[in-house]
């Protein structure tokens, strides 16, 4: 069998393990009818905002694909026919994209009640369904992400050409998991601040208190956000690294050079540097499936660690499969264990990013650091805060670098070719993401353990129900800033293989590769305008986010204040908030902001390369850096504040209530738009914009 059929086999049965999971998780006891009441509003509310959501960019989407259409019909030799396959892989790749997201806060938010009943048993029940429910959203990801992408490159016929082809496949997933970041990001730190300010700081009442009207809103937030919003992200991230990897191997067979770069490749099999990467996919969802097996808790109820397992099975799995993988399409001679390397180094770097990012956002000495601040008032919160953000990018760019470095010159030397160097860089991209079915099951079991909290505490459970909810929400924190990092990450790498290919395909006909590199130099001012418009955009794109998220926060925080004042019995918890308001505020509010930072990724890269090709080149190499490094500062400096505030509430330093957790709390509504909004956010911004750059490069 052509092991490339393997790619969409090992996303079907990633898909039959999702279902198996989510069968599971939806038979486990849901516990009181005033449970279920409270998990049925979040249900209604998460399902009314993406149904009005999935409505409004499908109208976007609708219109982008018919310009696709027709733009593109005079730059493939196929016409309207090529352009037509492109305009439908769009459809179905922001179909997809959406259906991730779908599913994933479809079980996510049937869970959420099921761990707070297995909670009264203890953590180790209660652990199990929400890692399980996690793992559906994973599983469902890579699934859906392999198996779109390898049936379009079969039914586009294979090859250079094909992969060409699906790039519109990659760019849908682009755009929609663009909308879903910042249309959830919205919604849920808007909705998250404002019950805050109101909540823990003026009515100096618990987080998921019932008497807060902003409560619902909430929960339904942490769904559409990081489920939803973290499941489309992570699609569009597997497709488009999957996707960049296959067009430098197209690259090399058409330069005709497959044999002389890798000589282990049989004669007749050059298509295999485009296939490998979707046979390593393959390799690393089996891996993943036997990962999620192993996730089983000790007698020690080590949380993070028994999480941990699973991160570890998958990638010492992966490995080991990988490399039979290479032998059989690259070659077991020294070129082809030089691209096993490069893929080695991809779960290396994935495994340092973990490390790292729990550093910075656990309970170590960082986060203590801010907490210790918290005790001198709001200001020494806020500057400690943003200080450990600016820290934390440090050791992640220099993991990056190095990876890098070790990914581009083991081929490079090996082959003496600089295109193997770089197809070294893109498989290091594909092996990082490789495991993502395990790392977006820890992301999702996080908004699961929080959700379970606010339905322990919003229907009188026992207070040990809560104490076990709150353990595992701990290590969800961890669990959703260790998953932005890994993200953010792989972003950077995937985007400097898609700004090769852009350079390959905007090269005038019978120019040298070595002669049109020369052009862009920092002296051409073309590519020095490009570098500082690049360099600007993820700075406007967060800052029209933030700007977002205040105005919503604004009008929750006027909603729960008249509520209070005007509705009667609500302080004695004999009459109900309206909950519904604060739901109808968020979801008019991230609607209506998501489209303008949407069209920044859309419209800017277009005008700038109409303009001159050279500019746009500086403007993706822009976007790249101070995207990578601005993403990493807001993620992980938010999470640290998160968890700051969380260490004084479990009893330091005076514990809920006192000056010190109030100045926390500040710091946290501060780092929520920036860990959960504009953070993850600017990830799909780098890569859209460079899936639109190609897309066009040939009109350029």
């Amino acid at each position: 069998m052509d092991l490339l059929w393997l790619a969409p086999i090992a996303g079907f049965v990633s898909m039959i393990f999702a279902a198996i999971f989510a069968v599971y998780t939806l038979k486990q006891e849901s516990g009181s009818a005033k449970m279920n009441a409270i998990s049925g509003a979040i249900q209604e509310g998460a399902s009314a905002y993406l149904n009005r959501q999935y409505k409004t960019v499908a109208l976007v989407a609708v219109i982008i694909a018919v310009i696709l259409f027709v733009a593109l019909s005079h730059a493939f030799e196929g016409g309207f026919f090529d352009s037509g396959q492109i305009a439908i892989g769009f459809l179905a790749g922001a179909a997809c994209s959406a259906a991730a997201g779908y599913i994933g806060m479809f079980v996510s938010t049937r869970a959420n009640v099921r761990v707070a009943q297995a909670a009264s048993s203890g953590v180790q029940k209660a652990l199990a369904i929400a890692f399980k429910g996690g793992a559906v959203t994973g599983l469902a990801v890579v699934g859906l992400a392999l198996l779109g992408t390898s049936c379009f490159y079969i039914l586009y016929g294979g090859g250079p050409h094909a992969v060409d082809l699906i790039i519109g496949y990659g760019f849908g997933a682009s755009l929609i998991s663009l909308f879903a970041r910042i249309g959830g990001g919205v919604y849920t730190k808007a909705a998250d601040v404002g019950a805050d300010l109101v909540g823990k700081v003026e009515a100096g009442i618990s987080e998921d208190d019932p008497r807060n009207a902003g409560v619902i809103a909430d929960n339904v937030g942490d769904n559409v956000g990081d489920c939803a919003g973290m499941g489309a992200d992570l699609f569009e991230t597997y497709v488009v690294t999957a996707i960049a990897a296959m067009l430098i191997g197209g690259l090399i067979i058409n330069a005709g050079e497959v044999t002389d770069v890798f000589p282990g490749i049989a004669a007749g099999k050059g298509l295999a540097v485009i296939e490998y990467p979707l046979i390593l996919g393959a390799a690393a969802i089996f891996a993943s499936i036997v990962a999620i097996f192993a996730v089983r808790m000790g007698k020690r109820e080590n949380i993070m660690g028994t999480l941990y397992k699973g991160v570890i099975t998958a990638a010492v799995l992966s490995i080991i499969l990988f490399y039979p993988v290479t032998a059989a399409l690259i070659g077991a001679d020294l070129a082809g264990i030089s691209v096993f390397i490069s893929a080695i180094v991809g779960i290396v770097i994935m495994a340092l990013m973990v490390i790292v990012t729990e550093y910075y956002t656990q309970m170590h000495s960082p986060v203590k650091a801010i907490t210790d601040a918290s005790n001198t008032g709001t200001g020494t919160n806020l500057i400690a805060g943003l200080a450990v953000g600016m820290q934390s990018t440090g050791l992640p760019v220099i993991i990056i670098c190095g990876g890098i470095l070790v990914a581009y010159f083991v081929p490079f030397l090996v082959t003496g070719e600089t295109i193997a160097g770089l197809y070294g860089i893109a498989i290091a991209a594909v092996a990082m993401l490789s495991t993502t079915g395990i790392i977006v099951a820890l992301d999702s079991y996080g908004p699961i353990t929080d959700n379970a909290g606010g339905i322990a505490e919003m229907a009188d459970l026992p207070p040990e129900v809560r104490d076990t909810t709150d353990k595992l929400d701990a290590v969800g924190n961890t669990t959703k800033a260790v998953t932005k990092g890994y993200a953010i990450a792989s972003a950077a790498i995937a985007a400097l293989a898609l700004f090769s290919d852009y350079l390959h395909k905007v090269k005038p006909v019978g120019v040298e590769m070595g002669a049109f590199m020369s052009k862009f130099s920092l002296f051409d001012p073309l590519v020095l305008v490009g570098l500082l418009i690049g360099g600007l955009l993820p700075f406007i794109f967060s800052s029209v986010m933030m700007r977002a998220v205040e105005r919503g926060a604004f009008k929750v925080v006027e909603e729960v204040r008249r509520q209070f004042k005007e509705i009667q019995g609500i302080w004695e918890g004999k009459t109900k908030p309206e909950y519904g308001k604060c739901v109808d505020i968020v979801t008019s509010a991230a609607l209506r902001e998501m489209l303008v930072p949407g069209m920044i990724a859309v419209v800017v890269p277009i005008a700038v390369g109409l303009f001159s090709p050279i500019a746009l080149g500086g403007l993706l190499i822009g976007v790249i850096v101070s995207g990578l490094m601005l993403a990493l500062m807001m993620a992980n400096g938010g999470a640290a504040w998160d968890n700051a505030k969380k260490m004084i509430e479990d009893g330091y330093l005076g514990g809920k209530g006192s000056d010190a957790h109030k100045a926390a709390v500040v710091g946290d509504t501060v780092g929520d738009p920036f860990k959960d909004t504009a953070g993850p956010a600017i990830n799909p911004l780098i890569k859209a914009m460079n899936m639109i750059a190609i897309l066009f490069s040939t009109l350029l």
